[in-house]
């Protein structure tokens, strides 16, 4: 069963206006994405969409996170995306879904019927803009994502992922990561081990020994703190003048 919706009244108070899709729309394009928009709430756990189903919508993720996993013909699956607050769900001019999609946590969505999304993207180049940009951004993190799969350790893995995490936080309060900041870890460790390519035994031991070498402190299974960003930025193994898409 669907959890209660975001009391969102307006655009205008919506908390990821700023990086969503409408980012750059001036106040009659709000009125006209607010005529075609509509939230769904989802529980942790529950399918958004299958690959191979018919996508009448399209959605900015408003709160929590999702999956995106593909199934092989012999029932392995494997987890090859992340939907964090902001990022965009669906494609315009695609009507079938290309992933599975889940929830990982409880999870709201501000969706807009397809065709008239479609409508709008044509008329109003403000929206193709900013679904361009934020579709090279995920290329990047696409390519990121390679390098942290294909080349980098255990522990260099768990430090990027939460460097990830932890950008992304700061940048939906409109700030830089800072040390001392907290954030809330939005996956299990079963979860980061499916999207690392690592074991729960590896996740575990290397979030520990991350946690014993303060680079981080756990308060409670999910909240973490990052005493100084630097060293948690050093652990990742990245080319100091480089940096991770956020």
């Amino acid at each position: 069963m669907n959890q209660p919706i975001v009391d969102l009244k307006s655009c205008s108070n919506c908390p990821i206006r700023h990086r969503a899709v409408c980012a750059k729309c001036d106040t009659d394009e709000l009125k006209q994405l607010e005529e075609i928009k509509y939230y769904r709430s989802y529980q942790a756990g529950q399918p958004l969409v299958w690959a191979g189903d018919q996508m009448d919508f399209v959605a900015s993720v408003v709160t929590g996170i999702a999956t995106l996993s593909q199934t092989m013909e012999d029932g392995r699956t494997q987890m090859v995306g992340l939907l964090l607050p902001s990022d965009f769900l669906g494609r315009p001019g695609r009507a079938i879904a290309p992933y599975d999609v889940t929830a990982n946590s409880d999870l709201t969505l501000c969706c807009f019927r397809r065709k008239p999304f479609e409508a709008m993207m044509e008329k109003t180049p403000r929206i193709g803009n900013r679904l361009l940009e934020m579709t090279l951004d995920e290329l990047d993190a696409a390519r990121q994502w390679m390098l942290i799969l294909g080349r980098k350790t255990a522990r260099e893995k768990i430090a990027s992922l939460l460097t990830i995490i932890a950008q992304r936080e700061a940048a939906l309060r409109q700030t830089a990561p800072k040390s001392g900041a907290s954030f809330e870890l939005p996956l299990t460790r079963e979860s980061m081990a499916d999207y690392l390519g690592l074991t729960l035994e590896t996740v575990s031991r290397q979030v520990s020994a991350l946690k014993r070498d303060h680079v981080i402190e756990l308060h409670g299974k999910r909240q973490i703190m990052v005493p100084d960003f630097e060293v948690l930025m050093a652990e990742t193994g990245d080319d100091a003048d480089g940096g991770l898409p956020v």
